[in-house]
């Protein structure tokens, strides 16, 4: 295994050319023109003054030298602070500006992945971590951002430079070309370092999104941990994540920090090449001693753009290396397309899986020629074992994956051709383990229709068990649920979800049936509201409770993607075939004769055990 093992780059990344880059950024600077132009203006100035400054210490030395006055002593000095504060208050401005459009353009590029994330269907990320993808939403965009306030200060550099050069040209041609001549071969030696860097840096980004996942992924599991007494366990990931990404970092620092010592030690040869060239023309007449000292003040000016550049070196490759990293997020190709945009109208709910093959991966397909008819309004129960493709229907149903071939018919319209927002308007869903954002239970019940009331939901809310539920809890409607409803029980959180999907009054309602244990008092008040919801929609139901099974208009069994039987409850028990062992294995256990049987068996032993004793 490789040194960067473990850090390989995701499905959709692209790697993007400089070039490419560059075209990107520029498109996010666009709106900013106005404000980048005034900055231009200013960093011309700061350029000009930066370049006056020698120049003026120069001719400063050598009309000192010819007029040593008390005036002149002042005058020189004042002009030299003069071009320093001028350089310094159009500095400060240039900044100010750069750094509010830096800010704008981040927040645009953060709000772009978000949204690109938040678009992507669900395959997505069953694939990829949410701990990578928050990495580049947060700490990727920050360093784009570095990148282009630093480019300023560079580009203010290299101007600097330039104005330079055509002074010390007037000046004196023989020092210009010693000058000159060393520029290439150290932006050449610069350049060298780019794609070796480029690779560093990016690994170690990569290494910092491990280290973000591994914090997400033991944070959220921490209950879990301490259940069993793994926080030592969750330790260790998290070391072993950390090492890595500080051997990985480490690496790219070594490699980064090779730059600036090479570079600065072909600037100290070309000082000295300097000091003897300019000092046998200054002892021959040729030059000033004034000139020549400019020559050696403009050999640091000269070498400062590159020299930066190359100590700069890691927050250039780290914004490049985001950017290309961010832009790869928002261009990721997603599985789920649409081939029209129409809105769709008040859904009837009859839903038609018309030749259906759909697989997740290559080589394992779920579904395979599926055919399956619901009637609007009919309420039906998936029922088979772990694998026979019930969640993979009603996830083709609420449009999270793309099937490989066949036609989905929503009131007979391709599912394909709907607008996907006002489609899943009218689907209310509720997961086998209900989510709940932070905040109160009527925040969570408004979170799927803004515009429902309290008064409204205080309605919907009592005709649930006279609202016994609501009453119990310390607040209320105002009751806070905690992170992910952990201040609630199991029972009382799939309450807040269908009732969220009360208000919403969905044509389709797909429940997800939790299998937790809930206590029977909840399990009638949840019965309560499934049934409200029931009488409302067409429902799809994958039933783990007797109850739920029986609930519903007809029960599909299926078996690795196929429907091996249909009917009611009772047809498929006199039928006697797969949902009969079913029923035998899973929810006999659950209906009331079974139950007073199992009551009146114990009862027979506890007498048998008298006897005996």
């Amino acid at each position: 295994m490789g040194f960067f093992a473990g850090l390989d780059a995701e499905k959709y990344d692209r790697k993007y050319s400089d070039r490419e880059l560059i075209r990107r950024i520029l498109l996010y600077f666009r709106p900013h023109y106005q404000r980048l132009l005034l900055v231009g203006v200013l960093v011309l100035v700061v350029s000009g003054s930066g370049a006056l400054l020698p120049v003026l210490v120069s001719k400063g030395i050598d009309f000192l030298k010819e007029e040593l006055t008390p005036v002149n002593v002042i005058l020189v000095p004042f002009a030299v602070m003069l071009t320093g504060v001028i350089a310094w208050l159009a500095n400060w401005q240039a900044r100010r500006l750069v750094v509010r459009s830096v800010a704008d353009v981040v927040a645009r590029l953060a709000n772009e992945a978000f949204a690109s994330a938040a678009e992507h269907d669900l395959s997505f990320y069953d694939q990829f971590s949410s701990g990578r993808i928050a990495s580049r939403i947060t700490s990727d965009t920050q360093d784009f951002g570095q990148l282009v306030i630093l480019t300023t200060d560079l580009i203010s550099q290299v101007v600097e430079s330039l104005i330079l050069a055509i002074v010390l040209i007037n000046i004196e041609q023989r020092l210009s070309m010693t000058l000159f001549a060393v520029v290439p071969a150290v932006m050449i030696l610069a350049a060298s370092f780019r794609s070796l860097a480029r690779r560093v840096t990016r690994a170690g980004m990569r290494a910092m999104a491990n280290v973000n996942q591994t914090i997400k992924e033991t944070v959220s599991g921490i209950a879990v941990a301490k259940n069993f007494r793994q926080e030592a366990r969750i330790y260790e990931i998290f070391d072993r994540s950390n090492r890595l990404s500080y051997q990985v970092n480490v690496r790219r620092g070594l490699v980064l920090s090779m730059v600036f010592p090479v570079l600065n030690t072909v600037g100290g040869w070309m000082t000295a090449l300097l000091v003897y060239v300019g000092g046998l023309s200054a002892v021959q007449g040729a030059v000033t001693i004034g000139a020549w000292y400019l020559f050696l003040l403009s050999l640091d000016r000269f070498m400062f753009p590159v020299m930066n550049l190359s100590s700069f070196w890691t927050q250039i490759q780290n914004g490049l290396s985001a950017a290309e990293r961010v832009f790869a997020l928002i261009d990721a190709d997603p599985s789920v397309v649409q081939t029209a945009d129409i809105k769709a109208p008040r859904l009837k709910g009859r839903i038609d899986f018309n030749h259906v093959y759909f697989r997740y991966k290559e080589n394992e397909p779920v579904l395979e020629d599926f055919n399956l008819h619901i009637a609007p309004g009919e309420s039906i129960a998936l029922v088979g074992h772990t694998g026979a493709g019930k969640s993979s229907i009603v996830k083709l149903i609420a449009r999270f994956y793309e099937f490989q071939s066949g036609e989905i018919l929503i009131d007979g319209l391709d599912i394909r051709r709907f607008d996907l927002g006002s489609y899943r308007c009218q689907l209310g869903i509720v997961s086998q383990v209900p989510f709940l954002f932070s905040g109160t239970i009527l925040e969570n019940i408004q979170y799927s229709c803004k515009g429902a009331g309290i008064k409204e939901i205080e309605r919907l809310a009592y005709q649930i068990g006279d609202g016994e539920w609501l009453e119990s809890l310390p607040d209320g409607l105002m009751t806070q649920v905690g992170e992910r409803g952990n201040r609630l029980s199991m029972g009382q959180r799939q309450l807040v979800s269908l009732m969220r999907v009360l208000v919403q009054k969905p044509a389709i309602f797909v429940l997800d049936e939790a299998t937790a244990s809930i206590d029977p008092f909840t399990e009638r008040q949840i019965q309560q509201a499934l049934a409200m919801v029931l009488a409302q929609s067409t429902s799809i139901l994958i039933a783990h409770r007797l109850s739920t099974v029986k609930a519903a208009d007809r029960i599909i069994v299926l078996d690795h993607g196929k429907i091996i039987e249909e009917g009611n409850h009772e047809q498929l028990m006199a039928a006697g075939g797969h949902y009969a062992e079913l029923y035998n294995t899973y929810f006999r256990h659950q209906s009331l004769s079974y139950i007073e049987q199992a009551g009146m068996m114990k009862e027979r032993i506890n007498v048998g055990t008298a006897r005996l004793k």
